[in-house]
């Protein structure tokens, strides 16, 4: 039965990332916005809620290598996020290794998946892929939104500009 449980958030996260790839692309089409930055991870805050089952909750040391992992996968989102100001507004420049990188984390996701899924119980290790998700986009879209705040300012100062402003100066 475990493994019927695992397959099927196998398949749900696969769905997942091909879901973030396709909206990622979408977005480079719009403007960016602040509020389109900042409203992923609060509404991805309610997941939080599923540590009110006790079973979902991992113990203390599962919490830090979670949250750790994922603030480490977030480096590469934070390198691969870049604005482009275009008829003097602010884009999401389309990364050609953002899909890449989503596909790598979903094979390193199922990897870790198959090395401890045996030893830690399936909610556990629910709770502990959200706190590894919840602890990659956290730093990533911050510095999403210091980066889009930067550029704000210098669009206002000079309105005119059409120049290319990577992620991290």
């Amino acid at each position: 039965m475990n493994d019927i449980y695992i397959w099927i958030s196998t398949i749900g996260a696969a769905m997942m990332a091909i879901l973030a790839i396709i909206i990622r692309l979408r977005s480079t089409k719009k403007p960016a916005s602040a509020k389109k930055i900042i409203l992923p991870p609060l509404f991805m805050s309610t997941g939080f809620l599923m540590f009110l089952y006790e079973p979902a909750r991992p113990a203390f040391l599962q919490v830090i290598e979670a949250v750790s992992v994922g603030m480490v996968f977030s480096l590469l989102l934070i390198k691969t996020s870049k604005f482009e100001i275009r008829r003097n507004q602010i884009y999401l420049k389309r990364s050609k290794a953002f899909a890449f990188i989503l596909v790598g984390l979903l094979v390193a996701r199922i990897a870790f998946k198959v090395i401890i899924g045996d030893t830690i119980h399936f909610e556990e290790l629910a709770g502990m892929f959200f706190l590894l998700a919840y602890g990659m986009i956290l730093p990533w879209r911050i510095s999403m939104y210091l980066n889009y705040r930067k550029i704000e300012k210098e669009l206002e100062k000079n309105p005119k500009s059409k120049w290319i402003i990577p992620a991290q100066t």
